[in-house]
């Protein structure tokens, strides 16, 4: 059962296939409420593609899968609505043209978009400003990034943030909206040691708030529960070569394929 804010996510022998191939096959998930989960696997072996399809953001072709009780793909509308998405190149990139502060604001009021307009209606005037004000603070203080850090603080430009503050700015722009669901792609990526330990850190403490997280990675620390993805979507096999006889250019291909279509979406 879900917790009043986090989602259960649960997948059976779940599977995508694209016109070249599969991008992700046979994988199962059981993520609690409130739980951290990697996603784990070489490049081009379909994790992307999974992250996507949890979040009701790719259709799935093979298995079975829900995400807070809501049946995937035929729900895919109500996961995206409960799903947040932070940081996955080529799909939802921080715009370099802005300064941090412009990214914030932009987003919150692309949220307040999406909060229906009778809401919008029954508040005060002037109320927006501060509601947005508030839920940003709430954000950066979620992700532990005090703006004040910042070389130029919130106009500090995009594209001077280091790869960790980047990751922090776009999970704040995904917990704007109170997700119960979050989903990051890539959080070990050009980090050091010492980065990479802060952000895992991170994200145990946003799940420890309640919110479900599922986090692609190369490598994730012990503690933390793995889901993996291979390449053809078979199972890794000891033996090496004979495993590798299975595959096919077009399964290795397929998650290409699959995300290049996302990132038009």
């Amino acid at each position: 059962m879900d917790s009043p804010h986090g989602a259960a996510v649960k997948a059976e022998d779940f599977g995508l296939k694209g016109p070249r191939g599969w991008a992700f096959r046979g994988v199962d998930v059981d993520a609690a409420p409130g739980t951290l989960t990697a996603i784990e696997g070489p490049s081009g072996s379909g994790r992307t593609c999974l992250l996507l399809a949890l979040t009701g953001r790719m259709k799935p072709t093979a298995g079975r899968a829900e995400v807070a009780g809501l049946p995937l793909p035929k729900r895919m509308g109500a996961v995206r609505r409960l799903a947040g998405l932070g940081p996955v190149p080529g799909v939802n990139d921080l715009d370099q043209a802005l300064t941090v502060g412009e990214q914030l604001r932009e987003g919150a009021l692309l949220q307040r978009r999406y909060e229906g307009p009778l809401r919008a209606l029954l508040r005060p005037p002037g109320s927006a400003g501060k509601a947005a004000a508030a839920r940003i603070d709430a954000a950066l203080d979620a992700v532990g990034l005090d703006p004040e850090t910042l070389p130029k603080g919130l106009r500090t430009s995009v594209r001077d943030l280091d790869r960790l503050e980047a990751v922090r700015i776009s999970l704040a722009l995904a917990l704007l909206g109170s997700p119960r669901l979050l989903a990051l792609d890539d959080v070990d990526l050009k980090l050091s040691d010492t980065e990479r330990e802060e952000a895992w850190e991170l994200l145990r403490s946003i799940a420890a708030s309640g919110t479900t997280v599922l986090a692609v990675c190369s490598q994730a620390p012990e503690d933390v529960r793995v889901v993996r993805t291979e390449p053809g979507g078979k199972p890794a096999d000891p033996a090496g070569p004979a495993g590798a006889e299975d595959r096919t250019d077009d399964d290795t291909k397929g998650a290409d394929d699959a995300l290049a279509e996302a990132g038009r979406a």
